[in-house]
């Protein structure tokens, strides 16, 4: 079955960087788009960023220019570098495809 499993959040001060991880399976990895979401407490799922299969890629404007998406078709994963943290990138952040969502991954930026 089709399984995305998230990891490297954490507790990070303003300033820092995570770098973010989904393994991915159960499909055939290199032929489905992947995408990053995020939740934060009390509003609404939103998108971060994707990264077609053409390499074409997509960033919200509040990461724009601090986040980077990548992934590893050799590795079934996909990454998402997040440098520059704010208090505001504070949420749980998911990987999507195929129909499917990891569990989540918490961030905290805080001091």
């Amino acid at each position: 079955q089709v399984q995305l499993v998230e990891s490297g959040g954490g507790l990070v001060q303003p300033g820092g960087s995570l770098r973010l991880s989904c393994r991915a399976s159960g499909f055939t990895f290199s032929s489905y788009d992947m995408h990053w979401y995020r939740q934060a407490p009390g509003k609404e799922r939103e998108l971060v960023a994707y990264r077609l299969t053409s390499g074409i890629t997509y960033y919200a404007d509040s990461v724009k220019g601090r986040f980077t998406i990548s992934r590893d078709n050799a590795k079934n994963t996909v990454y998402l570098q997040m440098n520059s943290l704010k208090a505001e990138d504070t949420a749980v952040y998911y990987c999507t495809s195929h129909g499917s969502w990891g569990q989540g991954t918490q961030v905290t930026v805080s001091s």
